[in-house]
């Protein structure tokens, strides 16, 4: 028999277990993943590629960040990350971010709003420090300046109104750097304030990162580090995962065909295909004769076919687009009937290249006297095999085409210089927001504009749609500017993208964004359960 001591200490017992709440959550492990290529560096803002983002947004925070566990990044799903409040002035042009205190860089300085201030100056050019490459630079033209109000508070004025400006922090894109440490260093050695540290960075093997015990959000992570492995054969690191070696595939990399595969080998499991906010795209070199004639340009885009692209590697599942990603995940994109008007969008495939063929006889081009040229591509599969159909299909009008695989680590940094003719390429939206993919892509000057071009008009609706606050009176604008950008033959979009990606059922709390590949690979609140 219990004693009344005994009952007494027993009911104590059982309402504590009561009040506790129960934690599923395991300490402990190393989450194993793969990178398709070797990033190009360490230091996320210098660098336009997944392949950077995925292996070094662990080790960063943000200003604010888009709900890791939230399948669509939208305004609602913004979190504080180092903020921890947001506010903006009656005149809409000032947001200041409160501060988050007590939290330390990885060497275990302080983070201030001084950082906040440095970060910025940085991304904008006027730092005395510079970014080798500044791919987003053009994010900031609205930016007059950042003031750091003492220690803790930052405020950023704006020389207009806004609507967008908030989401471009919340971007895995977008981490705060320290001042302390120069730019060259966070290419190779990067610190942060993030849930894990830098240990290792080993060319074409691997990345290696710690659990930081210091992390500002107390009990995280629950991982005790994140192990990626540079794997470039595809058939290896699909292997590699279906024998349980590695815990989550990566990024863009499997089509609906592969995906089927791994299932029917490991069908427990769990794979997902959603789009990607990420576009297959035809860039042309309009500084390099002889496309430099706009007539070749628009003959180039009369060859596609973009359903046989579609078809042949994504089972048709993908959609034919505009720039915007398409509804119902993309909030700007339009509907099939209206990408159907398009210029080059409809009419049937072979009159299209019937047209295209007389432009190229016009211009002494003859399928005795091809025009022969070096397509370029980033060596991955999900360029290198839509590539592989463009020059096929470039045949039908003329074009001898032959196939320029370009080291993954060197791509962004070729077409970005203009070192190419004609490319097969792949954008993806950083967030599924108008002024993310028409400054980045398509303003003048812009250091992602690959195809370097310029005009005018583009550049006025541009800023005219980043000013709307109306949604629908915005979309209109949107539209308007992406039947002038595909009737200049800007960029070709050929298709917009699905991708699928796997993870063993140990692995717990991951949610796969579906309208960007960036911004969910914090992994603060992953455990593993094996």
């Amino acid at each position: 028999m219990l004693t009344y001591l005994s009952k007494v200490l027993l009911g104590a017992l059982m309402l504590l277990c009561a009040c506790m709440p129960s934690y599923a959550q395991k300490q402990g492990g190393t989450l194993r993943m793969y990178i398709w290529d070797n990033p190009p560096s360490t230091s996320i803002h210098e660098e336009a590629t997944v392949s950077t983002t995925v292996p070094f947004m662990p080790v960063f925070s943000n200003l604010v960040l888009y709900d890791q566990h939230k399948p669509l990044n939208t305004a609602d799903t913004i979190k504080p990350e180092l903020a921890t409040s947001w506010s903006w002035d009656d005149t809409k042009t000032k947001l200041t971010f409160k501060l988050r205190e007590g939290v330390k860089w990885h060497d275990g300085k302080p983070f201030t709003a001084k950082d906040v201030v440095c970060t910025m100056d940085l991304l904008q050019g006027k730092a005395k420090d510079r970014f080798r490459k500044n791919p987003r630079r053009i994010w900031w033209r609205n930016l007059k300046q950042v003031t750091a109000n003492g220690d803790h508070e930052v405020t950023f004025e704006l020389a207009r109104p806004q609507p967008a400006f908030v989401a471009f922090f919340a971007t895995g894109y977008n981490p705060v750097y320290p001042c302390h440490v120069p730019a060259a260093e966070m290419r190779t050695k990067p610190v942060g304030t993030g849930p894990f540290k830098f240990v290792s960075f080993k060319s074409n093997e691997s990345v290696i990162l710690q659990k930081n015990p210091d992390y500002w959000k107390k009990g995280h992570p629950y991982l005790d580090g994140i192990e990626f492995r540079v794997i470039s054969n595809r058939s290896t690191r699909i292997l590699s995962f279906v024998a349980g070696d590695l815990d989550m595939t990566f990024a863009l990399d499997l089509t609906p065909p592969l995906v089927a595969d791994i299932l029917s080998q490991a069908p427990k499991a769990h794979c997902e295909i959603p789009p990607t906010n990420n576009s297959i795209n035809l860039i042309v070199n309009r500084d390099r004769p002889p496309f430099d004639n706009e007539r070749l340009r628009q003959a180039l885009a009369l060859a596609l076919d973009r359903q046989a692209f579609n078809t042949i590697i994504y089972q048709g599942k993908t959609k034919i687009g505009g720039i915007m990603m398409a509804p119902p995940e993309g909030n700007w994109g339009m509907p099939p009937e209206v990408v159907a008007k398009l210029p080059g969008y409809g009419g049937t495939v072979e009159a299209n290249r019937a047209d295209a063929r007389k432009i190229m006889e016009s211009l002494g081009y003859t399928a005795a006297n091809p025009l022969k040229i070096k397509v370029s591509t980033r060596s991955v599969p999900l360029y290198r095999d839509p590539a592989v159909i463009l020059v096929d299909q470039l045949k039908s009008i003329h074009v001898d085409a032959e196939l320029d695989i370009v080291d993954a680590s060197i791509w962004f940094g070729k077409v970005a210089r203009g070192d190419y003719t004609v490319g097969l390429n792949a954008t993806a939206g950083a967030i599924d927001d108008p002024d993310i993919q028409l400054y980045e892509n398509y303003s003048c000057g812009s250091e992602r504009n690959y195809t370097k071009y310029c005009n005018k008009e583009v550049d006025a609706l541009t800023d005219k749609q980043s000013r709307e606050f109306d949604p629908e009176k915005r979309k209109k604008v949107v539209w308007e500017i992406e039947a002038l950008l595909a009737k200049d033959v800007a960029r070709p979009i050929i298709f917009q993208g699905i991708a699928g990606l796997c993870w063993h059922p140990h692995v717990k709390n991951f949610t796969l964004h579906r309208n960007s590949i960036y911004n969910n690979w914090r992994f603060d609140d992953i455990w593993l359960d094996r």
